[in-house]
């Protein structure tokens, strides 16, 4: 026993240690700056006439160089080799024909669409072959519009990178967690996280679990901000501390073959080099990639009765380049939250919108379908005016409850994460993605269940009276109802305890709508 338990240990002593995680700098939109070696960063100046360390000035720039300083992005790295240095770029050999930045010939309809979650495929596919283009509007040429992409993979890029030069990537990981590796550092990103690589930044992506599957929302014009708050006041929703953006890190690697991938206009090219691409040594700017973890994000939401819309979960937005006109897209989520609001149909509501609506699932399960064909890994498409909503079955459960359990506080569950990419325009969908295998033909029929319940001989119940000043009034009838709301015995204890409480007639949670 004493010889088995000192091999154990032996074995454990032996085992490698697991990497220690990333660092990160916090901040949204600042002035960043990080060196991997001490003194790399040039001292009052970008350009001076021998960089320290023997290393080569370059600038990225994100905005035309005259605009406002407000708005203006750009970044100077500081490399082992120029980024210049390459073999003439030339189409790759595996044209992707799923991808595309220009919608001029894509398709419109008045359906409701849906997918079934995309496989992940059997052979070997890495991310950038693994794009696969559903809709979007406008075309990059001129820097106009959007696209929206599903990607999955199973192979990691070893000695490849892309450059985007169409836009800017948020990318949405719904399985596998990835590693982007970039020329300002590294950043990990795990389903129930996001992460924004600005147009024309070289990145490359590891798989950490094998296999990965997520969405990307392209902006051709303009780049992610923070939305504005309004009367929610200087706090709530997506706090700029909470963005993270990696430190310098660099591969000095020569003598291998590296493949540098560049779309532009939606074609992909390649170019061959004889260095990592990866080969910066400091950097300062605030044109620098990102990630950003979606539970930290604070929801803000009705607390007495019907709904907010759903802007108010907006994460980012891409502003117009017009002010005061609608933006280029949002991007939403509907997080695990408490829903309290009274005497209100709690699931999202019935809607036809001016508004275009991609909606994707991350985990769990949508409060709105309760049909089973809304799943992690699939998607959903409502175009302008699109009529939409909570399926028969989500409908009938909602108005055919009762009692305290049904008007108390409810939580929708830590398993749940779903999210809207919402825009004023209309994509258009792309030939690939409507005639797919993954498309759900039979989505109409979630919605032809509902039925009449008009009855004009009925007489309306009266509107519940406000409570009088200076009362309170539980909002779930007190511990009993909790315990009823949460189980019984010792949950329901719980229940009581954790559940929002009823302040002078107030609600003290949240309700909120999503769009589906």
């Amino acid at each position: 026993m004493a010889a088995a338990a000192a091999a154990a240990a032996a074995a454990a002593a032996a085992a490698p240690s697991p990497p220690p995680p990333l660092q990160y700098q916090p901040g949204f939109g600042n002035e960043f700056s990080s060196e991997a070696l001490p003194g790399a960063l040039p001292q009052g100046q970008n350009s001076p006439k021998t960089c320290p360390y023997g290393l080569y000035a370059e600038q990225l720039s994100g905005t035309h160089f005259t605009a406002p300083r407000v708005a203006n992005r750009r970044s100077w790295l500081y490399r082992i080799r120029p980024s210049v240095t390459h073999q003439p770029f030339h189409p790759v050999d595996f044209p992707n024909e799923s991808l595309t930045a220009d919608f001029a010939a894509g398709t419109v309809t008045p359906n409701q669409l849906r997918w079934r979650p995309f496989p992940v495929p059997s052979e070997p596919v890495d991310w950038v072959r693994g794009l696969f283009t559903l809709c979007g509007t406008g075309r990059a040429s001129l820097k106009e519009g959007f696209a929206i992409h599903v990607y999955a993979a199973n192979q990691s890029m070893d000695t490849s990178a892309l450059a985007n030069a169409d836009g800017d990537f948020l990318i949405v990981p719904q399985q596998g967690a990835l590693r982007l590796k970039t020329e300002f550092g590294l950043l990990d990103v795990a389903p129930g996280e996001i992460a924004v690589v600005p147009r024309g930044v070289r990145f490359s992506v590891a798989l950490h679990n094998g296999a990965a599957r997520g969405y990307v929302l392209e902006t051709f014009q303009g780049h992610f901000a923070l939305p504005d708050l309004g009367p929610i006041g200087s706090n709530g929703l997506a706090s700029p501390r909470d963005f993270l953006h990696p430190v310098a890190w660099y591969e000095d690697v020569e003598g291998v073959s590296y493949s540098v991938l560049h779309k532009l206009e939606g074609q992909l090219f390649v170019a061959t080099q004889s260095f990592s691409p990866f080969n910066v040594v400091a950097w300062h700017g605030n044109y620098v990639p990102y990630k950003y973890d979606l539970a930290r994000f604070c929801p803000m939401n009705a607390v007495a009765f019907d709904h907010p819309d759903p802007s108010i979960f907006t994460v980012l937005t891409v502003p117009s380049y017009t002010p005061g006109a609608p933006p280029t897209a949002d991007f939403v989520i509907f997080p695990p939250r408490w829903l309290v609001a009274e005497h209100t149909f709690r699931p999202p509501y019935y809607h036809r919108n001016c508004a275009s609506e991609f909606m994707g699932l991350i985990r769990g399960q949508y409060e709105a379908k309760l049909d089973g064909g809304f799943l992690p890994g699939g998607a959903s498409l409502h175009l302008c005016m699109t009529p939409h909503g909570p399926d028969t079955a989500t409908f009938e459960r909602a108005v055919g409850g009762g009692g305290a359990a049904a008007e108390g506080p409810a939580h929708l569950g830590h398993e749940t994460l779903a999210f809207m990419f919402e825009t004023s325009a209309v994509p258009r969908i792309t030939p690939a993605a409507l005639s797919c295998p993954c498309v759900d033909r039979d989505y109409y029929k979630c919605w032809v269940g509902l039925r009449s319940h008009f009855d004009p001989t009925a007489t309306p119940a009266a509107a519940t009276p406000a409570p009088k000043p200076g009362t309170t009034t539980p909002l779930n009838g007190g511990k009993a109802a909790a315990a009823e709301s949460g189980g019984g015995g010792a949950n329901g204890a719980a229940a009581a305890v954790a559940a929002p409480s009823h302040v002078n007639g107030v609600g003290g949670g949240g309700g909120g709508a999503g769009q589906q």
